[in-house]
């Protein structure tokens, strides 16, 4: 549809971002609203506080629709969180028809075998999200309709979360005044804004490093093939520089965003800050060393523990593009070149694209969820690919068109 207006709402531990994305009459996504807020009602990804969760969104949705000029009714939101789990699945049907032709309801069919999984029962499927199918063993094909076979087999990438988790996201954005048109993965959404197409195919693995999660996602061969969540992020880091230089929270995360590094060789013998004490003491001035030295550690935890996360799902070996860091801890500095360290893979630092109007403003690192949000939105909403019940069940509409799917992934 021409002149449609998309919102994403990324509800993150630190902060609250939303973006407002307009389409014009050539199709083409421009940013024209952003807004932020600071996060003080979660904790790892998970609401823990309605009432400031709430607070949260509205300043920052209040402050994107200003800027747009705009009135926002519905929104895109993210989910994240170590609760947040995923598996491979393949399910099959047979096509008994006189002339064979496979139908949409068979793939229909076959989706429904993949995902009826035994799930415990606080715990529920967000995203259904289709690799391939095989028809009479003829693997890789895209889209199966229109062909002749006996046998349709698909095999399926199923994300789950915690019921609960997921109920107090939408219940905070409807209590905050608006409609949840959907509830994405953010390390799906966030692939949409960094990622190439060639990338997706070669291989590529992408870590978005948030306040208090980190969240991965691989794909190959088009596809996304693995999930998976480290439960630190920035926050974890803003943390120990409170505590290893005892100065305030709020101070330490100044003192992290001007003055961190992950690279000891960058620091002179006599660079030094100033350090603000606690509960009025005085200020003490401090080596920048010893700044590198309690963020150093905590960057390497998050980085190897996510290469741990990556090795168990037994695709690093295909991983030819390298991989993606993106996040707002992304950009504290020599971050990249410590991910290339320890993964022995190339590395970048991917920041939003695929997008006019506003461009300067988002292309941080800190926009890559918000922005993927809205591309997701105008992609894949109401085309079956992911779509969400609204009765908080499982994600029924699985039938749809596949072509916008298939296009962008294969």
């Amino acid at each position: 549809m021409e002149g449609r207006i998309l919102t994403g709402l990324d509800i993150g531990t630190t902060k609250i971002c939303a973006v407002v994305v307009k389409e014009d009459l050539d199709g083409r996504l421009n940013v024209v609203g952003i807004g932020s807020s600071p996060s003080y009602g979660l904790r790892k990804g998970v609401v823990v506080n309605i009432d400031k969760t709430v607070s949260a969104i509205q300043a920052a949705v209040e402050e994107a629709q200003t800027m747009a000029g705009v009135e926002i009714e519905s929104v895109f939101v993210g989910i994240a969180g170590d609760h947040i789990r995923s598996i491979n699945s393949k399910g099959m049907v047979g096509v008994s028809r006189d002339d064979h032709e496979i139908i949409p309801e068979d793939v229909e069919r076959a989706i429904n075998a993949a995902k009826a999984l035994a799930l415990p029962i606080d715990r529920e499927i967000i995203h259904v999200i289709p690799q391939e199918f095989i028809v009479d063993d003829q693997d890789g094909i895209p889209d199966p309709v229109g062909m002749s076979g006996v046998r349709l087999e698909v095999e399926v990438h199923i994300v789950t979360a915690a019921v609960t988790s997921a109920q107090n996201i939408v219940r905070s954005v409807q209590r905050a005044g608006y409609d949840v048109e959907e509830i994405i993965l953010e390390p799906l959404a966030s692939s949409l804004a960094v990622l190439d197409d060639d990338e997706r195919t070669l291989g590529v693995a992408i870590l978005d490093i948030g306040g208090g999660t980190s969240d991965i996602a691989m794909f190959f061969d088009g596809h996304i093939q693995h999930t998976s969540v480290v439960a630190l992020g920035g926050t974890h880091v803003t943390n120990d520089i409170a505590i290893g230089l005892r100065t305030p929270p709020d101070h330490a995360e100044e003192i992290k965003l001007k003055y961190g590094t992950t690279l000891r060789e960058s620091i002179g013998e006599n660079d030094t800050i100033m350090v603000p004490g606690v509960g009025g003491r005085p200020h003490r001035t401090i080596s920048k060393s010893v700044l590198v030295d309690i963020i150093a550690p905590r960057m390497e935890e998050i980085l190897t523990l996510s290469y741990q996360k990556m090795k168990k799902s037994e695709l690093l070996d295909v991983m030819a593009a390298g991989a993606v860091i993106t996040g707002g801890a992304a950009l504290l500095d020599g971050t990249a070149e410590l991910a290339e360290k320890i993964w022995g893979m190339p590395v970048r630092l991917g920041v939003p694209k695929h997008l006019g109007g506003l461009t300067d403003t988002v292309q941080s690192p800190i926009y890559s969820t918000a922005v993927g949000l809205c591309l997701y939105g105008a992609i894949y909403h109401n085309e079956g690919i992911f779509s969400h019940s609204q009765s908080g069940k499982l994600w029924d509409d699985v039938l749809g068109s596949f072509t916008k799917f298939f296009k962008r992934f294969f």
